[in-house]
Formats: C-alpha cells, structure tokens, sequence
C-alpha cells in the first residue's frame, strides 16, 4: 500500500460521515462475498444453505460472465439464483477500480452504470449496500459512496460495536494470505461479549482458493464459531436494520 492510500485509509477512518450508535441487544453476524467469483456461489451457497445463513454478495457488473486471471465469474443466472435464494446482492461498483484514482464524476457514473447492470438483471432491484473495491477510501469516496447507500462495507479489522461508522462498517478476512482459526474464534468472541455487529469477508471458495479466497473448512468454522457463540447470521441489508432500528 502507497503512502498516499495509507494517508487517505487514516483520514477516511476519522471522518465523521454516517456515525450512529448500535442499538444492538444481542449480537449479530453477517458473512460477505467480494467480486464475487462464481465459485462464491456454487462452492459456498450449499454451505451457507445447510446452516440456513443468508449472506451479502457485492457484485462488480464488469465481471459478469467473464473469466479474468483462470477465475469464473458469475453470470446472470447466478445473481437471479442468488436473489430466490434470500441472499443480498450488494454494489461493488461496476469496473472495480481503485476509487480514490478516479474522478468523482467517473465515480458516480461508474455506481450507476453498475446499479443499471442489476436493475437489468433483477428487475426492480434496489441496492442498500455497498464494499469498496480493493478496500481503498479516501474522504471523497467515503462521502460519494454515503450519499448512495445506507450502508457501506471496508476492510478494516474489526466488530462493529458501540458507535459505528455506516460509511465504513469494520469487517474480518476469511482470507487464506491471512487465515487464523484463532483470530476467527477471538473475534467471534468479542462480538459475542459486547454485543457486537461481525461482518466477515472472503472472495471465491474453493478446495484451492486464491490468497483472497477461503477454503469450505475456513468457511464452515467461520459458521460453526458464530453458530457455537449463539450468534444470528443476517445480511448486511438486514443487520443495518437490525443494528439501527431494533
């Protein structure tokens, strides 16, 4: 990471954009798929469907139907599938690009484009959500992107607790570069003591993932901790309204 995306990560965080304090009773869980690679779908959905967990799908509309770098892309069967199924498909922007390189203009045009991308695919589809690409923000994105969604997604370690940033919700990698059942188990555990909002994230899932995928037994012990803690899984959509109107 550049010294400028640092400084821009450093200032993002401190903006107060969309603070509001949680109103959680009890803690909730909510897992999340970036991109998303078709195997998201295909290798996780079964996995999501035999514990009865709903997640957050960001989709990036550039992707659809393509194969970039050996990896499938879903198409738009899948987003329709993914829909029936109850599961939240969130805005990944639509060309996923490093959001602070572009101009606001292009910016806007480009979460539009990806909003009539949906739209095209599933009808009247509304999208509440939102997850940075690349996890890059900077003050001018971070207000752009508030101005669009009620709520939107970073990358930045941590439970969503207390007073917590709508702009920039924390969340937790299921990713293999940086995978630790320990860490899962301890972040689990702090949600579950404060009464916290976890949101996990990964991108394919696959026997043989990318360094930003996570394995199905990464996946399962994500689930299984969250389940073991009594915590509830919901979507994003449906934990912000959990979070902000329980």
């Amino acid at each position: 990471m550049s010294v400028f995306d640092r400084i821009n990560r450093a200032a993002a965080k401190r903006l107060p954009l969309k603070w509001v304090r949680a109103r959680l009773d009890a803690p909730i869980a909510s897992f999340s798929f970036d991109d998303f690679p078709r195997s998201a779908w295909s290798a996780g959905g079964p996995i999501l469907a035999r514990r009865g967990a709903l997640a957050t799908y960001y989709a990036a509309g550039d992707f659809c139907g393509r194969t970039v770098d050996g990896i499938d892309y879903f198409d738009a069967a899948d987003l329709v599938a993914i829909r029936d199924a109850g599961h939240e498909i969130g805005c990944h922007s639509f060309s996923h690009e490093h959001g602070p390189a572009l101009e606001s203009h292009v910016l806007r045009d480009n979460l539009e484009r990806n909003a009539a991308f949906l739209a095209d695919c599933l009808g009247d589809h509304r999208t509440a959500s939102f997850a940075y690409p690349y996890g890059d923000i900077s003050p001018r994105t971070k207000v752009l992107a508030g101005r669009h969604f009620p709520v939107g997604r970073g990358i930045r370690a941590g439970v969503n607790q207390g007073l917590i940033d709508l702009a920039e919700l924390k969340a937790v990698p299921l990713e293999l570069r940086s995978w630790s059942a320990a860490e899962v188990e301890r972040w689990v555990g702090e949600a579950a003591a404060n009464k916290g909002w976890i949101v996990f994230f990964s991108h394919d899932v696959s026997e043989t993932p990318t360094p930003y995928g996570c394995t199905p037994a990464m996946l399962e012990h994500a689930l299984g901790c969250v389940e073991a803690a009594g915590v509830e899984i919901l979507t994003v959509k449906s934990g912000l309204a959990r979070a902000v109107f329980a």
